[in-house]
């Protein structure tokens, strides 16, 4: 079967849905017709990640794209760390020889080729039914670390497996703290070189796309390294229920600073903590010995009107110094906006949905061209902006 008919008939069949009705005809859009490049599933003029999105939008049923694609409430947050890349404009330098330029970085004491992370993402098999492991070995091919969400479609060892143990591994901290144990466990076990943990979902925020369209995961899928934990089946997702009544379970409104100390308990991997936006959480983060500081706004799907990521990161980055790695996500889709955040200062940039962008247009192939296309143009910018390593990446350069 056709990736486009196993998507399209797994959503109607979910949705109990007939050909001929309305949400049937939105989910089987036509998928257009291209000339065929090296890469047999992306059409040639897909030049960049918003022609990855656009050919996403055309080969995904309309539940998973606006899963995909949606924020919080009025998606202001979603919008601005989009624009605040804009507002960023690059003093470049001249008459510097370039020809021979390095991209690559070790974070956490793994090489990576050039400082672009996977960011970690849910339910990749609604993209594509390779999910998970078609990502896991685009992040291998191109030499950079894959983060591997909690509300994944594969299994952690098989990821493992995927990605020669090189992944990380994103993390909730449940209420039920045996639940915790038990995947920090596995996943230490499986290979994982570092924990992320989510901070900034003490309840699931309002995703108002997925409300209207009643989100569920269609039969065949589940939050796979979950469902053991749900005895109801709740992990493997309720029709119609949308994220936060099929998840909630998983979250624990009651986490506080002391928790991560538990968790650095219980655990041999560095920990890095997701979703800090202000300087005095930062510096907390510190003074707890968290050595990885992931600046995010959980890309605009938790607290709508929070501040764009690009636009806090130097604070931060000033503020904790050389006592914890400093890395940021948001809005990033083009290699220049990752160039920016490298200015300002962090170590590397983490990306989501280009990634699924990539992965719905065409699979592992799909994903490789979306990290090509970001690499590129990091490198293109770094030459045309005087810089022939990371180290020359410096805030003079949006300064002039």
């Amino acid at each position: 079967m056709e990736r486009s008919d196993f998507l399209k008939k797994t959503f109607m069949a979910a949705g109990g849905l007939t050909a001929g009705s309305s949400l049937a005809a939105k989910i089987q859009s036509p998928i257009k017709s291209f000339a065929i490049s090296e890469n047999p599933d992306i059409p040639l003029d897909v030049l960049n990640i918003f022609d990855l999105e656009r050919l996403a939008k055309e080969r995904l049923p309309v539940l998973a794209y606006d899963y995909y694609r949606s924020g919080a409430w009025d998606e202001t947050t979603l919008k601005e760390n989009r624009e605040a890349y804009e507002k960023l404009k690059i003093h470049y330098k001249i008459l510097v020889d370039v020809e021979k330029r390095d991209l690559s970085t070790t974070i956490f004491g793994q090489h990576v080729d050039f400082p672009i992370l996977v960011a970690p993402t849910a339910f990749h098999k609604l993209a594509h039914p390779d999910g998970e492991l078609a990502t896991g070995r685009a992040a291998v091919k191109a030499k950079t670390i894959m983060t591997l969400s909690s509300l994944s479609t594969t299994t952690i060892e098989e990821v493992a497996e995927a990605t020669n143990k090189t992944f990380w591994f994103q993390l909730y901290i449940n209420k039920q703290r045996e639940y915790t144990r038990d995947l920090v466990a596995r996943a230490e076990s499986a290979g994982a070189k570092a924990l992320v943990v989510t901070v900034d979902t003490p309840l699931w925020g309002r995703r108002e796309r997925d409300v209207r369209n009643g989100f569920h995961l269609p039969p065949g899928l589940s939050a796979i390294n979950l469902v053991k934990y749900q005895q109801d089946g709740i992990a493997k997702g309720q029709t119609g229920a949308g994220l936060g009544q099929s998840f909630a379970w998983m979250l624990d409104a009651t986490l506080q600073w002391k928790d991560l100390d538990w968790l650095a308990s219980i655990t041999k991997l560095p920990i890095i903590i997701k979703g800090v936006c202000r300087v005095d959480d930062a510096i907390k983060a510190t003074e707890y010995g968290i050595k990885g500081i992931l600046v995010s706004n959980h890309g605009g799907r938790q607290m709508d009107s929070a501040p764009a990521t690009i636009d806090v990161l130097p604070a931060i980055v000033d503020a904790v110094g050389n006592q914890a790695t400093v890395l940021m996500d948001g809005g990033i889709r083009r290699g220049t906006d990752a160039m920016k955040a490298l200015a300002q200062g962090a170590k590397a940039v983490l990306v989501g949905r280009p990634v699924l962008w990539g992965l719905a247009a065409g699979g592992q192939q799909g994903v490789e061209k979306a990290l090509s296309m970001l690499r590129e143009e990091l490198d293109l910018g770094m030459a045309l902006s005087g810089c022939r390593n990371l180290k020359e990446l410096n805030r003079s350069l949006l300064q002039g």
